[in-house]
Formats: structure tokens, C-alpha cells, sequence
């Protein structure tokens, strides 16, 4: 297997439904104890599964919160949705939370953005839904204006935030990725993923980026049996974070557990 040219990372995503903020706050303890590399949750108003009206917490709050609580993992939002806030105001909100995570200097946040697509959402507070091309579109434009704030406020980020972006799709978000990503996240199986990172490159070609410097993310469901041979081929075509979806009101950590040994052998 050829080596990586990124260390090989976990990530796991707290899905902020269906559980108290106090059983949320201890898993994440027990990931950063654990060794996980970076917790996510995500950025939506209602459940996204189980219950449709079951307990559920804002996500950007609760990365403030974890900012404070955590002294070593890597955190952030998978993903904010562009559609929720002012993008100006969104990039004044990371870059606080990358200061309040900055133990040593140098903050935490992964800023995951993505365009947006669950409908009840903007429904019920009011947002414009709209159709997804106008959605990518709004992307294509608040992502500058984030960075430009970013250069703008007093004190700037502690560094350059990573910007990851979820999303597959080959037309717009394949393009916005080449122009803006640090991180690409996708949940494609492999057949899938393989197609879409020839279409990365084409992108990253047009755009005059070199395709090398962004790492490739994608959504797992374990590291045992037949889903491990998924993973070492995903690893083989480039894949050096895998993100674990665990949700309430029974946050599974055997699963978590197996991943992070999974990537132990690989290392």
C-alpha cells in the first residue's frame, strides 16, 4: 500500500439530537481521550433522523462550548449550512470560536460549509429554500466575502482556518472546492469517489490549483468486515480522513473505538 502524503485521521460526528448536552459534553471527553483527531456535529434545527421533533441543539453554540472544554482535538461543524447567517457574521463567529479553542496559540476549528439542502430548516425559521443551484450559487459568493473578513477583523484567526466543503457535485461544488478547500468531504462509496476526484482534479486544473493540497474526506459506518476493505481502498485512492457518524440516544463508541484502531494498523 503506498503511503499517504497526509497523516491518516479519524473524525467523528456527534450528531446533536436525541441526547442531553451533558451525555454530548461527556462523549466528546471520551473521543478527545481516545485519540480522535477532529469531532464534528452539524448545523441543522430539527433531527435529521429518529424522532422528527426529538431533542435537538444549535451547532454553533455548542462548538463554542466545545472550544472551552477541549484542549487537543480538532472540531468543527459538518457542515454549516451558508444559507442560516450572513456570511460576514459567519466568519466573525469562527474566528471567535478558533480563539477561544486556542490553548497554546493556535486555534482548533475546522470551518465546514456547505450549501444547504434540508428543507424543514428553512421552513421553520424562515430562510429562503429556494432550488440548489441558487443555493451553490449563494456559496460561490459568501465564501470570498468570509475569507475577506477574515482578513479584516482585529484580532484575524490564529492561523489560516481550514475551510472543508461538503458536497459531490461535479458541476458547482466540485469547482468551489478546487477554488476555496482545504478539505473535500464527500459520502461516496469508492466506484463513486474515484469518478468524482478525476472530475477534482479537472477543476482543480481550470482553476489553476494544485490538486495535492487538499485533503479528501469521506463518511464511514466502521472498520470491521467488508467496510474495512472499503477503507484501504479508499486509502489507496487518496482518502486520509474518514469521519464516523454516532448519534443519541445511544452514542455507539465501539464502533469510534474500531476506527481508531483501524487507522493505528495504517499508520
Amino acid at each position: 500500500m503506498t503511503t499517504p502524503p497526509r497523516p491518516v485521521r479519524i473524525g467523528v460526528q456527534i450528531a446533536p439530537q436525541h441526547s442531553s448536552y451533558a451525555t454530548i459534553r461527556d462523549t466528546l471527553a471520551q473521543l478527545e481521550d481516545l485519540g480522535v483527531d477532529i469531532a464534528f456535529n452539524w448545523d441543522h434545527f430539527y433531527p435529521l433522523s429518529g424522532d422528527p421533533d426529538g431533542t435537538h441543539f444549535e451547532g454553533w453554540t455548542m462548538l463554542a462550548a466545545w472550544a472551552e472544554q477541549t484542549s487537543r482535538i480538532q472540531f468543527g461543524p459538518l457542515v454549516t449550512c451558508n444559507s442560516y447567517r450572513n456570511p460576514d457574521l459567519l466568519a466573525d463567529m469562527a474566528r471567535t470560536v478558533d480563539h477561544i479553542s486556542a490553548k497554546d496559540g493556535e486555534g482548533r476549528l475546522v470551518f465546514g460549509i456547505g450549501s444547504g439542502w434540508f428543507e424543514r430548516d428553512y421552513d421553520e425559521y424562515g430562510y429562503d429554500f429556494g432550488t440548489a443551484g441558487q443555493r451553490l450559487d449563494a456559496l460561490s459568493e459568501a465564501l470570498p466575502r468570509i475569507e475577506e473578513r477574515w482578513r479584516k477583523l482585529n484580532p484575524r484567526p490564529t492561523r489560516d482556518i481550514p475551510v472543508l466543503i461538503g458536497g459531490g457535485g461535479e458541476k458547482k461544488t466540485l469547482r468551489i472546492v478546487a477554488q476555496h478547500a482545504d478539505i473535500w468531504h464527500s459520502f461516496s462509496d469508492t466506484e463513486t469517489l474515484e469518478r468524482k476526484l478525476v472530475v477534482l482534479r479537472d477543476w482543480c486544473e481550470k482553476v489553476d490549483r494544485d490538486f495535492g493540497e487538499i485533503e479528501i474526506s469521506t463518511g464511514v459506518s466502521g472498520a470491521d468486515g467488508s467496510r474495512a476493505l472499503a477503507l484501504d481502498r479508499q486509502l489507496e485512492l487518496g482518502v486520509t480522513l474518514f469521519t464516523l457518524g454516532i448519534t443519541g440516544p445511544d452514542l455507539d463508541m465501539d464502533a469510534v473505538k474500531k476506527l481508531v484502531a483501524w487507522r493505528e494498523s495504517v499508520s
